[in-house]
Protein backbone atom coordinates (compact mmCIF):
# COMPACT_ATOMS: atom_id res chain seq x y z
CA UNK A 1 0.00 0.00 0.00
CA UNK A 2 1.37 3.40 -0.97
CA UNK A 3 1.18 6.25 1.52
CA UNK A 4 0.01 9.55 0.10
CA UNK A 5 1.29 12.95 1.20
CA UNK A 6 -1.04 14.88 3.48
CA UNK A 7 -1.47 17.82 1.08
CA UNK A 8 -4.37 16.23 -0.74
CA UNK A 9 -6.02 12.89 -1.23
CA UNK A 10 -8.57 11.74 -3.71
CA UNK A 11 -11.26 13.60 -1.80
CA UNK A 12 -9.29 16.79 -1.21
CA UNK A 13 -7.15 18.17 1.62
CA UNK A 14 -6.97 16.05 4.73
CA UNK A 15 -5.19 16.15 8.05
CA UNK A 16 -2.34 13.79 8.88
CA UNK A 17 -2.85 11.14 11.57
CA UNK A 18 -1.70 12.35 15.03
CA UNK A 19 1.42 10.16 15.09
CA UNK A 20 2.40 11.13 11.56
CA UNK A 21 1.72 14.81 12.31
CA UNK A 22 3.87 14.70 15.44
CA UNK A 23 6.75 13.06 13.57
CA UNK A 24 6.44 15.56 10.74
CA UNK A 25 6.52 18.52 13.13
CA UNK A 26 9.57 17.05 14.83
CA UNK A 27 11.40 16.69 11.51
CA UNK A 28 10.37 20.21 10.44
CA UNK A 29 11.59 21.82 13.67
CA UNK A 30 14.85 19.86 13.45
CA UNK A 31 15.37 21.01 9.87
CA UNK A 32 14.69 24.66 10.69
CA UNK A 33 17.04 24.55 13.67
CA UNK A 34 19.77 22.88 11.61
CA UNK A 35 19.54 25.40 8.79
CA UNK A 36 19.34 28.27 11.27
CA UNK A 37 22.66 27.50 12.97
CA UNK A 38 24.69 27.62 9.74
CA UNK A 39 25.47 31.34 9.79
CA UNK A 40 26.67 31.40 13.38
CA UNK A 41 28.98 28.40 12.90
CA UNK A 42 30.36 29.83 9.66
CA UNK A 43 31.09 33.16 11.32
CA UNK A 44 33.59 31.50 13.67
CA UNK A 45 35.55 30.16 10.68
CA UNK A 46 35.38 33.44 8.77
CA UNK A 47 36.91 35.24 11.75
CA UNK A 48 39.94 32.90 11.66
CA UNK A 49 40.74 33.57 8.01
CA UNK A 50 38.49 31.20 6.11
CA UNK A 51 37.02 32.72 2.98
CA UNK A 52 33.25 32.41 2.39
CA UNK A 53 33.96 30.36 -0.74
CA UNK A 54 36.02 27.79 1.16
CA UNK A 55 33.41 27.47 3.89
CA UNK A 56 30.61 26.97 1.39
CA UNK A 57 32.62 24.50 -0.69
CA UNK A 58 33.36 22.27 2.31
CA UNK A 59 29.78 22.50 3.59
CA UNK A 60 28.19 21.71 0.23
CA UNK A 61 30.78 19.04 -0.59
CA UNK A 62 30.26 17.16 2.67
CA UNK A 63 26.49 17.38 2.25
CA UNK A 64 26.76 16.01 -1.29
CA UNK A 65 28.73 12.99 -0.05
CA UNK A 66 25.96 12.21 2.41
CA UNK A 67 22.90 12.91 0.22
CA UNK A 68 24.05 11.48 -3.14
CA UNK A 69 23.59 7.79 -2.16
CA UNK A 70 20.01 8.49 -1.13
CA UNK A 71 19.41 10.44 -4.34
CA UNK A 72 20.60 7.49 -6.42
CA UNK A 73 18.35 5.11 -4.51
CA UNK A 74 15.36 7.40 -5.06
CA UNK A 75 16.14 7.55 -8.80
CA UNK A 76 15.61 3.76 -9.11
CA UNK A 77 17.66 3.50 -12.26
CA UNK A 78 15.58 6.04 -14.21
CA UNK A 79 18.64 7.71 -15.76
CA UNK A 80 16.53 9.30 -18.48
CA UNK A 81 15.16 11.68 -15.82
CA UNK A 82 18.66 13.01 -15.28
CA UNK A 83 19.26 13.48 -19.00
CA UNK A 84 15.98 15.33 -19.51
CA UNK A 85 16.54 17.60 -16.52
CA UNK A 86 20.26 18.34 -16.83
CA UNK A 87 19.69 22.05 -17.37
CA UNK A 88 17.30 22.27 -14.43
CA UNK A 89 19.74 20.49 -12.10
CA UNK A 90 22.57 22.78 -13.20
CA UNK A 91 20.44 25.87 -12.60
CA UNK A 92 19.42 24.55 -9.20
CA UNK A 93 23.02 23.87 -8.24
CA UNK A 94 24.32 27.24 -9.43
CA UNK A 95 21.57 29.48 -8.01
CA UNK A 96 19.81 27.61 -5.20
CA UNK A 97 22.86 25.86 -3.75
CA UNK A 98 26.15 27.60 -4.60
CA UNK A 99 24.76 31.10 -5.11
CA UNK A 100 22.47 31.21 -2.09
CA UNK A 101 25.03 29.68 0.28
CA UNK A 102 27.97 31.80 -0.84
CA UNK A 103 26.01 35.06 -0.78
CA UNK A 104 24.62 34.35 2.68
CA UNK A 105 28.00 33.50 4.20
CA UNK A 106 29.49 36.58 2.53
CA UNK A 107 26.74 38.69 4.08
CA UNK A 108 27.51 37.54 7.62
CA UNK A 109 31.05 38.86 7.17
CA UNK A 110 29.64 42.38 7.14
CA UNK A 111 26.48 42.20 9.26
CA UNK A 112 24.88 40.18 12.02
CA UNK A 113 23.47 36.74 11.27
CA UNK A 114 19.86 37.56 12.18
CA UNK A 115 19.37 40.54 9.84
CA UNK A 116 21.21 38.75 7.02
CA UNK A 117 18.87 35.77 7.24
CA UNK A 118 15.81 37.97 7.56
CA UNK A 119 16.72 39.81 4.35
CA UNK A 120 17.13 36.45 2.61
CA UNK A 121 13.67 35.51 3.85
CA UNK A 122 12.03 38.21 1.77
CA UNK A 123 12.29 35.64 -1.03
CA UNK A 124 8.60 34.58 -0.76
CA UNK A 125 7.62 38.09 -1.84
CA UNK A 126 9.98 37.76 -4.81
CA UNK A 127 8.33 34.44 -5.66
CA UNK A 128 4.93 36.16 -5.70
CA UNK A 129 6.24 38.79 -8.13
CA UNK A 130 7.82 36.13 -10.33
CA UNK A 131 4.62 34.08 -10.51
CA UNK A 132 2.67 37.24 -11.37
CA UNK A 133 5.00 38.36 -14.15
CA UNK A 134 5.95 34.95 -15.53
CA UNK A 135 2.75 32.93 -15.07
CA UNK A 136 0.13 35.70 -14.81
CA UNK A 137 -0.95 34.54 -11.33
CA UNK A 138 -2.20 37.85 -9.99
CA UNK A 139 -1.67 38.12 -6.22
CA UNK A 140 -4.71 38.47 -3.97
CA UNK A 141 -5.29 41.39 -1.62
CA UNK A 142 -4.06 39.25 1.28
CA UNK A 143 -0.88 38.50 -0.63
CA UNK A 144 -0.24 42.20 -1.24
CA UNK A 145 -0.87 42.97 2.44
CA UNK A 146 1.64 40.29 3.40
CA UNK A 147 4.22 41.70 1.00
CA UNK A 148 3.70 45.15 2.53
CA UNK A 149 4.24 43.79 6.04
CA UNK A 150 7.43 42.07 4.91
CA UNK A 151 8.69 45.29 3.29
CA UNK A 152 8.00 47.29 6.46
CA UNK A 153 9.73 44.62 8.50
CA UNK A 154 12.77 44.83 6.23
CA UNK A 155 13.01 48.59 6.89
CA UNK A 156 12.96 47.94 10.64
CA UNK A 157 15.48 45.10 10.43
CA UNK A 158 17.88 47.39 8.58
CA UNK A 159 17.20 49.98 11.29
CA UNK A 160 16.76 52.71 8.69
CA UNK A 161 14.38 54.67 10.90
CA UNK A 162 16.93 55.38 13.64
CA UNK A 163 19.70 55.99 11.14
CA UNK A 164 21.97 53.26 12.51
CA UNK A 165 25.14 52.49 10.56
CA UNK A 166 24.61 49.80 7.94
CA UNK A 167 27.19 48.21 5.67
CA UNK A 168 25.76 48.29 2.14
CA UNK A 169 28.06 45.47 1.04
CA UNK A 170 26.46 43.11 3.55
CA UNK A 171 22.98 44.12 2.43
CA UNK A 172 23.86 43.44 -1.22
CA UNK A 173 25.23 40.00 -0.36
CA UNK A 174 22.07 39.23 1.64
CA UNK A 175 19.92 40.30 -1.31
CA UNK A 176 21.98 37.96 -3.48
CA UNK A 177 21.14 35.17 -1.06
CA UNK A 178 17.48 36.17 -1.43
CA UNK A 179 17.73 35.67 -5.20
CA UNK A 180 19.23 32.22 -4.66
CA UNK A 181 16.50 31.32 -2.16
CA UNK A 182 13.86 32.50 -4.64
CA UNK A 183 15.30 30.16 -7.26
CA UNK A 184 15.25 27.38 -4.67
CA UNK A 185 11.53 27.81 -3.97
CA UNK A 186 10.55 28.12 -7.64
CA UNK A 187 12.55 25.12 -8.86
CA UNK A 188 11.72 22.93 -5.86
CA UNK A 189 7.98 23.52 -6.33
CA UNK A 190 8.05 22.27 -9.94
CA UNK A 191 6.70 18.73 -9.85
CA UNK A 192 6.38 18.45 -13.62
CA UNK A 193 10.00 17.41 -14.15
CA UNK A 194 9.48 14.02 -12.48
CA UNK A 195 12.68 14.21 -10.41
CA UNK A 196 12.44 12.76 -6.89
CA UNK A 197 13.21 15.47 -4.30
CA UNK A 198 16.26 13.60 -2.98
CA UNK A 199 17.64 13.27 -6.50
CA UNK A 200 17.19 16.97 -7.22
CA UNK A 201 18.85 17.85 -3.91
CA UNK A 202 21.75 15.48 -4.55
CA UNK A 203 22.26 16.75 -8.09
CA UNK A 204 22.14 20.36 -6.95
CA UNK A 205 24.69 19.72 -4.20
CA UNK A 206 27.05 18.02 -6.66
CA UNK A 207 26.72 20.83 -9.21
CA UNK A 208 27.17 23.43 -6.51
CA UNK A 209 30.34 21.71 -5.30
CA UNK A 210 31.77 21.53 -8.82
CA UNK A 211 30.95 25.17 -9.60
CA UNK A 212 32.50 26.43 -6.37
CA UNK A 213 35.56 24.25 -6.89
CA UNK A 214 36.09 25.46 -10.47
CA UNK A 215 35.71 29.10 -9.45
CA UNK A 216 38.32 28.52 -6.78
CA UNK A 217 40.74 26.84 -9.20
CA UNK A 218 40.64 29.71 -11.70
CA UNK A 219 41.04 32.28 -8.95
CA UNK A 220 37.64 33.94 -9.34
CA UNK A 221 36.48 32.76 -5.94
CA UNK A 222 39.07 33.17 -3.17
CA UNK A 223 39.70 29.93 -1.32
CA UNK A 224 41.59 30.44 1.90
CA UNK A 225 41.53 28.28 4.99
CA UNK A 226 43.09 28.16 8.41
CA UNK A 227 43.75 25.59 11.10
CA UNK A 228 43.48 28.19 13.84
CA UNK A 229 40.90 27.38 16.51
CA UNK A 230 37.51 29.01 16.08
CA UNK A 231 36.11 31.15 18.88
CA UNK A 232 32.42 31.30 19.73
CA UNK A 233 31.55 33.89 22.40
CA UNK A 234 34.75 33.22 24.29
CA UNK A 235 34.73 29.43 23.79
CA UNK A 236 37.45 27.89 21.60
CA UNK A 237 36.99 24.77 19.44
CA UNK A 238 39.23 23.03 16.92
CA UNK A 239 38.87 24.26 13.31
CA UNK A 240 37.38 20.99 12.03
CA UNK A 241 34.47 21.00 14.49
CA UNK A 242 32.48 23.79 12.79
CA UNK A 243 33.22 22.23 9.39
CA UNK A 244 31.68 18.93 10.44
CA UNK A 245 28.67 20.72 11.93
CA UNK A 246 28.21 22.82 8.78
CA UNK A 247 28.47 19.88 6.37
CA UNK A 248 26.66 17.15 8.25
CA UNK A 249 24.19 18.97 10.50
CA UNK A 250 23.37 22.26 8.77
CA UNK A 251 23.29 20.85 5.25
CA UNK A 252 22.88 17.06 4.97
CA UNK A 253 20.68 16.54 8.02
CA UNK A 254 18.83 19.80 7.41
CA UNK A 255 17.91 18.76 3.86
CA UNK A 256 16.95 15.18 4.73
CA UNK A 257 14.82 16.11 7.75
CA UNK A 258 13.19 18.84 5.69
CA UNK A 259 12.22 16.31 3.04
CA UNK A 260 10.93 13.92 5.72
CA UNK A 261 8.82 16.75 7.12
CA UNK A 262 7.43 17.63 3.71
CA UNK A 263 6.36 14.05 3.05
CA UNK A 264 4.45 13.96 6.37
CA UNK A 265 3.05 17.49 6.60
CA UNK A 266 2.79 18.61 2.99
CA UNK A 267 4.49 21.65 1.51
CA UNK A 268 2.09 24.22 2.94
CA UNK A 269 2.41 23.38 6.64
CA UNK A 270 6.12 22.62 6.26
CA UNK A 271 6.73 26.09 4.85
CA UNK A 272 5.08 27.64 7.94
CA UNK A 273 7.22 25.62 10.34
CA UNK A 274 10.32 26.46 8.27
CA UNK A 275 9.95 30.09 9.38
CA UNK A 276 11.39 28.92 12.69
CA UNK A 277 14.75 29.02 10.92
CA UNK A 278 14.75 32.79 11.39
CA UNK A 279 14.16 32.43 15.12
CA UNK A 280 16.75 29.66 15.32
CA UNK A 281 19.35 31.79 13.52
CA UNK A 282 18.89 34.65 15.97
CA UNK A 283 19.04 32.22 18.90
CA UNK A 284 22.24 30.52 17.73
CA UNK A 285 23.83 33.88 16.92
CA UNK A 286 23.11 34.89 20.51
CA UNK A 287 24.43 31.65 22.01
CA UNK A 288 27.49 31.19 19.76
CA UNK A 289 28.42 34.77 18.88
CA UNK A 290 26.87 36.89 21.62
CA UNK A 291 24.82 38.79 19.00
CA UNK A 292 21.31 39.94 19.83
CA UNK A 293 19.40 42.23 17.47
CA UNK A 294 18.06 45.51 18.80
CA UNK A 295 14.42 45.77 19.79
CA UNK A 296 13.47 47.52 16.57
CA UNK A 297 15.15 44.74 14.57
CA UNK A 298 13.28 42.08 16.52
CA UNK A 299 10.04 43.91 15.74
CA UNK A 300 11.04 44.00 12.09
CA UNK A 301 11.70 40.28 12.17
CA UNK A 302 8.26 39.62 13.55
CA UNK A 303 6.71 41.76 10.80
CA UNK A 304 8.65 39.93 8.13
CA UNK A 305 7.52 36.55 9.44
CA UNK A 306 3.94 37.81 9.72
CA UNK A 307 4.15 39.11 6.17
CA UNK A 308 5.45 35.80 4.85
CA UNK A 309 2.64 33.92 6.61
CA UNK A 310 0.00 36.28 5.17
CA UNK A 311 1.53 35.91 1.70
CA UNK A 312 1.31 32.14 2.05
CA UNK A 313 -2.32 32.35 3.18
CA UNK A 314 -3.08 34.49 0.15
CA UNK A 315 -1.96 31.81 -2.28
CA UNK A 316 -4.71 30.23 -4.39
CA UNK A 317 -6.01 26.96 -3.02
CA UNK A 318 -5.21 23.78 -4.87
CA UNK A 319 -7.95 22.26 -6.99
CA UNK A 320 -9.23 18.98 -5.59
CA UNK A 321 -8.48 15.86 -7.53
CA UNK A 322 -11.42 13.91 -8.98
CA UNK A 323 -12.80 10.93 -7.10
CA UNK A 324 -10.98 7.69 -8.02
CA UNK A 325 -12.78 4.75 -9.58
CA UNK A 326 -13.87 2.17 -6.98
CA UNK A 327 -11.19 -0.43 -6.42
CA UNK A 328 -8.41 1.65 -7.93
CA UNK A 329 -4.96 1.27 -6.32
CA UNK A 330 -3.40 4.49 -4.96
Amino acid sequence: MTTVAPDVTSSGPVSAPPSRLAAGLGFAVASAAAFGMSGAWARGLLDTGWSPGAVVLVRVGLAALVVVPFGLIALRGRWSLLRRNTGLIVMYGVLAVAGAQFCYFSAVQYMQVGPALLIEYTSPAAVVVWMWLRHHQRPSLMTLVGAGLAALGLVLVLDLITGAALNPVGVLWALGAMVGATAYFIISADEGNGLPPLTLAAGGLVVGSVVLGLLGLVGVLPMTASTAPAVYDGRTVEWWVPLVVLGIVTAAIAYTTGIAAGRRLGSRLTSFVALLEVVAAIGFAWVLLGELPRTIQLLGGLLIMAGVVVVKLGEPKAVRAPEPVAGAVL
